[in-house]
């Protein structure tokens, strides 16, 4: 059941959101963020729709929880909200995450840049993430 209900939402978000398709075959539409932390066996990167539109995506490899990750953002964007954690019980995991609150920028940078966020990463998990 918790499967079926991921898939459900995944394909609602990807209708919803241009970001996470509209220039799939574009080489303006994908940005790593952060793709050499093999420490925390972890993967990030934004997803653009060519109007201003993103979505940021991460995923926790590991079976170790991350809390008070500091990750990179790009500029221009003050806040940022989870709208899918596949971590979340209605999917049959653990419902550790962020969608309880919104998750500020700060100045202090990550990953090359100037900005960040601070954000649990649950175990054996991906996030997406977009501007609230």
């Amino acid at each position: 059941m918790g499967m079926q209900q991921l898939i459900r939402d995944l394909n609602r978000l990807y209708r919803q959101v241009p970001a996470l398709h509209r220039l799939d075959c574009e080489a303006q539409g994908f940005e790593w963020i952060a793709a050499q932390d093999a420490d925390n066996s972890l993967l990030a990167w934004l997803r653009r729709d060519g109007d201003g539109g993103v979505a940021l995506v991460i995923c926790n490899f590991t079976p170790v929880p991350r809390q008070g990750y500091r990750l990179g953002v790009p500029e221009g964007v003050a806040q940022w909200r989870e709208v899918l954690n596949t971590d979340a019980p209605c999917y049959g995991g653990s419902g550790m995450g962020n969608a309880s609150r919104a998750l500020p920028v700060e100045s202090h940078g990550a990953h090359g840049r100037a900005q960040a966020i601070v954000l649990d990463l649950p175990p054996l998990a991906c996030l997406i993430l977009l501007p609230a």
